[in-house]
This record gives C-alpha cells, sequence and structure tokens, in this order.
C-alpha cells in the first residue's frame, strides 16, 4: 500500500467580492476593474495576485470557479485588468482563479504547500502530489526542498506531478516534467477548465504514450464515474470513459468525489474494478499492448534480462514473472513492456515495495534480507515459488515462474545494505 499526500499548488484563489452572496455580472457587461487593491464593488472584484495581473495580457482568459464565470481582458494598467464578461455567472469569495493564457512567475510551492509538506515528510509519506505543475522547474524546486528536510534520506518520497496546466505542453516540458517526476497524474478536472474539452481525450492520449515510453506510472483521474456521486451504477459513456483510460495504458485510474463525498462509494469502487477485470480479460487489450510496447534502448543488461524473461514467460506460459529487485529497477522494467503475465516483485527493503505499489503489474513483498540466501540460487527460487503461492500467483506444483535476479543496487540501497547486497543480474525458469 502506498500513502500518498497531496499539494493544492499555485492556483489563486479570488479576493472578496463585496456581496456575502456573489455577485452576478451579465454576459456582455464590461468589468471597469478587475483590481489588486480595491475591495470588490458591483462591477469589480478584487484579485489579491499581482502575477496574474502582470502575466495576463489583452485576449487572455480568466477562469473563475472551475469556469463558471469566464471573463476576457480588453485592458491591462498598473495594478488592474479590464475585463469584459464573457460566460455570467455568480462570483464568489476565495474561488479559484484558472489562468489557461498565462504562465505565472511564481513558486509552484504557496506557503501553505511549504506547512504541508513538512508536515507529509515528518509523518513519511511514500508519495507526493503536487498540483498545477507550470514547468519542469517546478519538479526541480520540489525534489530540492524534499532532499533539504533530510539529506541523508536513502528514500525520499517519490513526487507525481499533477498534469493540468496548458502551459506543460509548450516545447518539450511536458517530456521534461515526465523526466524528473516519479509519477504523472492526468487530472482531467482542472485540465478540463483550462483547455477545449475536445483537447483533454487526446492530451490524455499524449501525456500517457510520453509516461509509457519513459517506464514511469501514470494515474487517470477525476470525473472516472461522476454520476455514481448519486446514482448506484454509471451511465455507459463514463464505462467507455474508465475503460478507454485502460485500454490506453493508463497504471491506474483513480476516483474523487465518487468515494470521497458520493452516497455510492462501496459500489463505485466495486464498478471500477468490474470494468477493469472485463478489459483486461479482452483479448483487444492484449493486441493494444503488444502492438505499443515502447522499445527499451538503453543497451543495459537489466534491460536486456527484462525482454528475455518476457519472452521465455510468454513460451512456456509461465504464472508469473518473479523480480528479485533492491531499488525497484528491474521491476519497473519489466511493468515498463507490460507483459502477459503478472510481476512479482520481491524486496529486501519495504520502501522499494511501498514505491512498486503504483506501477501496472506488480504485486510488491517484503522479504527481510536475512530471509534471502543470495548465495543459493535454488533457495531464491523455493523463496519466490513460496510468496506467489502466498498471493495466489501460482496455485499448485504443476504451475511455472520467470525468475530475475538480481540487480546492481543503487548508492542509497548500498548504504543501507552494505556489500552484501544483491549483485549481478540472472534469469532462472522455475518452480516445478
Amino acid at each position: 500500500i502506498i500513502i500518498k499526500g497531496k499539494l493544492k499548488g499555485p492556483r489563486p484563489p479570488g479576493g472578496p467580492s463585496g456581496n456575502p452572496g456573489g455577485k452576478l455580472p451579465k454576459k456582455g457587461r464590461f468589468f471597469p476593474s478587475v483590481l489588486l487593491a480595491c475591495p470588490g464593488k458591483e462591477t469589480r472584484v478584487r484579485l489579491p495576485h499581482p502575477e496574474i495581473i502582470e502575466a495576463s495580457k489583452a485576449g487572455h482568459v480568466l477562469l473563475i470557479d472551475d469556469g463558471k464565470v469566464k471573463l476576457q481582458v480588453v485592458e491591462t494598467g498598473p495594478g488592474y485588468l479590464d475585463c469584459v464578461v464573457v460566460v455570467p455567472g455568480k462570483i464568489k469569495d476565495k474561488k479559484g482563479v484558472n489562468t489557461p493564457d498565462s504562465i505565472l512567475q511564481i513558486s509552484c510551492l504557496t506557503k501553505k504547500d511549504r506547512e504541508d509538506l513538512n508536515y507529509m515528510l515528518g509523518i513519511g509519506v511514500d508519495c507526493v502530489a503536487l498540483s498545477f505543475v507550470q514547468r519542469p522547474e517546478d519538479i526541480v524546486e520540489i525534489k530540492r526542498l524534499i532532499m533539504e528536510y533530510n539529506p541523508t534520506n536513502a528514500f525520499p518520497p517519490h513526487v507525481m506531478a499533477k498534469i493540468e496546466k496548458p502551459s506543460c505542453f509548450v516545447g518539450d516540458s511536458l517530456e521534461k516534467i515526465v523526466q524528473l517526476s516519479d509519477g504523472i497524474m492526468v487530472a482531467r478536472g482542472d485540465l478540463g477548465v483550462e483547455c477545449a474539452p475536445e483537447d483533454v481525450p487526446i492530451l490524455q492520449k499524449t501525456i500517457i504514450d510520453k509516461c509509457r515510453k519513459q517506464g514511469k506510472p501514470v494515474v487517470v483521474a477525476t470525473q472516472m464515474l461522476e454520476s455514481m456521486i448519486d446514482n448506484p451504477t454509471p451511465t455507459r459513456a463514463e464505462a467507455s470513459d474508465a475503460a478507454t483510460a485502460i485500454y490506453d495504458g493508463a497504471d491506474a485510474i483513480m476516483f474523487s468525489a465518487e468515494s470521497a463525498a458520493g452516497m455510492y462509494p462501496e459500489e463505485a469502487v466495486l464498478m471500477q474494478q468490474r470494468i477493469i477485470n472485463r478489459v483486461e480479460g479482452d483479448p483487444h487489450y492484449s493486441l493494444y499492448l503488444t502492438s505499443n510496447r515502447p522499445k527499451i534502448t538503453d543497451g543495459t543488461s537489466a534491460s536486456a534480462i527484462i525482454l528475455a524473461a518476457r519472452q521465455i514467460a510468454t513460451n512456456v506460459n509461465a504464472k508469473c514473472i518473479a523480480s528479485f529487485t533492491v531499488g525497484g529497477n528491474t521491476a519497473r522494467l519489466a511493468s515498463m513492456k507490460r507483459p502477459e503475465q503478472p510481476i512479482l516483485a520481491i524486496s529486501p527493503l519495504i520502501e522499494t515495495c511501498r514505491h512498486l505499489a503504483m506501477s501496472w503489474g506488480v504485486y510488491p513483498e517484503y522479504c527481510a534480507e536475512g530471509v534471502l540466501d543470495t548465495d543459493n540460487f535454488r533457495s531464491m527460487l523455493a523463496v519466490a515459488c513460496e510468496i506467489g503461492l502466498k498471493k495466489g500467483l501460482v496455485s499448485n506444483d504443476t504451475d511455472l515462474l520467470v525468475v530475475t535476479a538480481l540487480e546492481e543496487p543503487d548508492h542509497e540501497a548500498k548504504r543501507l545494505l552494505g556489500d552484501d547486497g544483491l549483485h549481478e543480474d540472472v534469469v532462472g525458469a522455475s518452480c516445478q
């Protein structure tokens, strides 16, 4: 099980509207000023963020309260923006302001985010998700803060970037964000606010493809089975949408309000699992996986072994691929290649097992270093069979496993395990 904490990120709230019930500007009505310092009046809304004003230009759009109100900038000046109402709606205090046309020159972490991050690091979360990532530098900044908190931490929490800003798709920003992050979330809620609805499915596929090629876990989130907030069954379109994310190659699909505030959380989870099981049992799914497997071209022994293990497992109809791993790299490479068999990742580090919980098809299992006799490969095969049986991946003594062992520990694992860690990569086929 992986514990993930989420940071709100730099999504600016609006200021006081001057009307406790909110104000309702009419379409086409000219807002004389959306001011930085002026309190809200009938035709004004206070916008207490100089960064938005500085980044906005004539023609830019401001979206308030998840796009319920749309304003277009017609003129800018020192400390103010003049806007016209494009989509009317009630403007209430402290509702979020989205800026799809602007890259705000602000830190990816607000003061509250930094306080929340320190709390998360203090309790030992496994993963930190950062909202409203705008550029690769945002990931560099949060990773720097994580290491400053505890420079000697051998296993800092993974960083997941939530993609919900159009700026992520400028130039090669998305590729760099994926490279710097440990995982990606397709946050379709705000992405759908700041981008055209017809673009969201294409952007979802683009993000998933980038993550697949780099072997990074990717989660598709928001409005998966939205109608189940109030209803015991989803619409057929929602079921198709969830299935599409699985066919595309997402590592996970995630609920929001369905389980957090809905009337049928248990039914929603069971329905999502039914959809996943049905898709993964579909012959078309195997064909998609086969045709879309990314090529591993790094030339390492670990990559060669994973390719061989997948081929052997297919040829002998093995029940699973068992990977003995220290830092998790071998298991992640196996997940990247989407084998037909589940991947049993056995590690002497509990942190590695937790981090691997996000990877597609991986069943991580902690095995204390003292239990593993790394000098006796037959003993390790017996351990793999025993754990596979416990997890239900094998059921009797005629089932076959393909076992990969062992990977070179990275410097953090070496520091924890010493020189008696796992050293070489080997492929073995057993167990009978």
